[in-house]
C-alpha cells in the first residue's frame, strides 16, 4: 500500500466515525501549553472536555461542556465572584466541532481545538508530498507513521481534481479545517495508523497568521491522540440552579 492510499483509506475511516475519546497536548498561540482530554457524539452533537492551560498551572483549569446548543464552562480559571456564588456559566447560543464559520465557543476554547479531530485527521489527503515515516507503538497499539506537507493550494487543487463527490466534498471540509487552524502558509502533519486501517492519533505544527490577538509569528504544535472509537458519549448540563448565564452576568456587571 502506498503512503497516500494508506492516508486515504485512514481518512475514509475517520469519516464513519461518531464518538470518539480523544487527548489533546501541545502548544496553540491562544493559551501556550496545553493539556486537554475529551469526548464527543455527532448526532446529537455534543461534547465535553477538560482542559489545562499548563503555564498557568491549577489557575488555568477548565471543565466545558457543550449540550443543545448551549456551552457550560467551570473551573480554576474562573473568577468565581463573578458568577453570583455559582460553580457554572452558561453561554449560548454555542457551537462546536462544526466549521470555521460556524463555530462559536465565546474565546474560551482556542480556534484550533474548536473543529472535530476526526474530521482534522483527514487534511493530510491533500499532501503531495506524504511519506513513510517508520513503524511506533501508540498507547499500546502497533501503527506506522506517515508525515507531510499540506497549504491551502494543495487542498484546493486536491478538491478541483477529486475523482468523484465524495473526495471533492472531503477537500472542501479539509479547506474549512485548514482555515480554523488559521496556519500562515504550511503546516507540517504527521499521521499514525493503525494495522486496522484507523487513525491513532496525528500531530499538526505550523506558524499562525497574524489575529487581532497580536499573535503573529506564534507556533502551532498540537498532538490528539483517538482513545476510544465509536463508544456511548453521554453529556449532561450541569444543575441549573449552579449556573450562571453570561448574558445576564453582563447585564447586572453594565448596570452596576
Amino acid at each position: 500500500m502506498t503512503p497516500a492510499t494508506a492516508v486515504a483509506k485512514a481518512a475514509a475511516n475517520s469519516e464513519r466515525i461518531t464518538s470518539l475519546h480523544y487527548r489533546v497536548t501541545g502548544t496553540v498561540p491562544e493559551k501556550g501549553r496545553l493539556e486537554a482530554e475529551a469526548s464527543m457524539h455527532t448526532e446529537p452533537a455534543v461534547m465535553k472536555m477538560k482542559m489545562n492551560a499548563t503555564e498557568q498551572g491549577r489557575d488555568g483549569q477548565l471543565e466545558i461542556r457543550f449540550v443543545d446548543e448551549v456551552m457550560y464552562v467551570s473551573g480554576t480559571a474562573i473568577d468565581s465572584e463573578k458568577l453570583d456564588g455559582k460553580s457554572w456559566f452558561s453561554a449560548h447560543p454555542a457551537v462546536w466541532g462544526r466549521g470555521a464559520m460556524d463555530n462559536k465557543s465565546y474565546r474560551v476554547l482556542p480556534t484550533q481545538i474548536e473543529g472535530n479531530p476526526a474530521a482534522q485527521s483527514t487534511i493530510l489527503t491533500a499532501s503531495k508530498d506524504v511519506r513513510r515515516i517508520g513503524t511506533e507503538t501508540i498507547d499500546g497499539t502497533r501503527t506506522t507513521h506517515y508525515r507531510g506537507t499540506v497549504t491551502s493550494h494543495n487542498i484546493r487543487a486536491a478538491r478541483d481534481t477529486a475523482a468523484n463527490k465524495a473526495a471533492r466534498e472531503r477537500q472542501i471540509n479539509n479547506l474549512d479545517q485548514f482555515m480554523m487552524l488559521r496556519i500562515d502558509d504550511t503546516l507540517t502533519m504527521d499521521l499514525w495508523i493503525g494495522d486496522d486501517n484507523h487513525t491513532r492519533q496525528f500531530r499538526m505544527r505550523g506558524d499562525t497568521r497574524a489575529t487581532g490577538g497580536g499573535t503573529e509569528g506564534k507556533p502551532l504544535d498540537l498532538a490528539i491522540t483517538f482513545l476510544d472509537i465509536n463508544q456511548p458519549v453521554t453529556v449532561e448540563a450541569p444543575p441549573s440552579e449552579d449556573t450562571a448565564d453570561i448574558a445576564v452576568l453582563a447585564d447586572k456587571a453594565q448596570a452596576g
